[in-house]
């Protein structure tokens, strides 16, 4: 009896935890599905769809986890057996969707991301029209950018109208016209800019995802 109730104990404490590390995901995958949100217009929406993967499988992990509290308590074997199946199914999918984005990083995949962001964020910059005005200029504060290649960009911008002066959010420091003060302004270009970005926000989300599946089957 004793035996089972230690158990029983060290049971719920690590299905705590794994109940925690789905919580992780849910947060993580609605962090970066709202980042990627913000770049879709730059760098497609693949990224997006592994956000939705990484908050799927965490959800699944909290039911599970709570699935797997409520046949220890009820020590009803069947339920148990059942939270053990469905746990391997998930550790999988967890390494899987860590795999996956690792598989950004790979050569093919990186070029084709990279000629993508090259093509896009000119096209955007050189319309900026009403819809994607307001995601320009988050990005353009965010990563502390100007334009595609360079703040020149906006000097060519047919759906800017200003060609002698750049967008607020150019600037280092926004405030009223500031765009037309060249030495106040942000000078690198956006595109080396947004790639810097979701290459590193790739590796880490990935580590992520590939150390909480390594650490639950331990």
């Amino acid at each position: 009896m004793c035996k089972f109730c230690s158990f029983k104990c060290w049971f719920v404490f690590f299905n705590t935890l794994f109940l925690i590390s789905g919580i992780v995901l849910i947060v993580i995958g609605a962090l970066q599905h709202s980042t990627y949100s913000q770049f879709g217009n730059f760098a497609g929406s693949g990224l997006s769809k592994i956000s939705v993967v990484l908050i799927a499988v965490g959800v699944t992990i909290v039911l599970v986890s709570i699935l797997g509290h409520v046949g220890a308590f009820m020590e009803n074997t069947s339920i148990l057996g059942g939270f053990i199946c469905v746990l391997i199914i998930i550790v999988l999918l967890e390494v899987l969707t860590g795999a996956a984005f690792y598989i950004f990083r790979s050569r093919t995949a990186l070029l084709k991301m990279n000629n993508d962001i090259n093509i896009k964020t000119r096209e955007v910059i050189n319309k900026y029209d009403q819809e994607n005005r307001d995601s320009i200029n988050k990005i353009q504060e965010k990563l502390s950018c100007c334009g595609a290649d360079s703040y020149t960009d906006w000097y060519r911008s047919a759906g800017w109208a200003t060609h002698d002066a750049v967008p607020e959010s150019c600037c280092v420091v926004k405030k009223p016209d500031c765009g037309q003060h060249k030495d106040e302004i942000n000078k690198k270009g956006c595109t080396m800019a947004i790639k810097l970005f979701l290459l590193k926000n790739i590796v880490w989300v990935g580590a992520v995802c590939i150390a909480l599946g390594i650490a639950e089957v331990l």
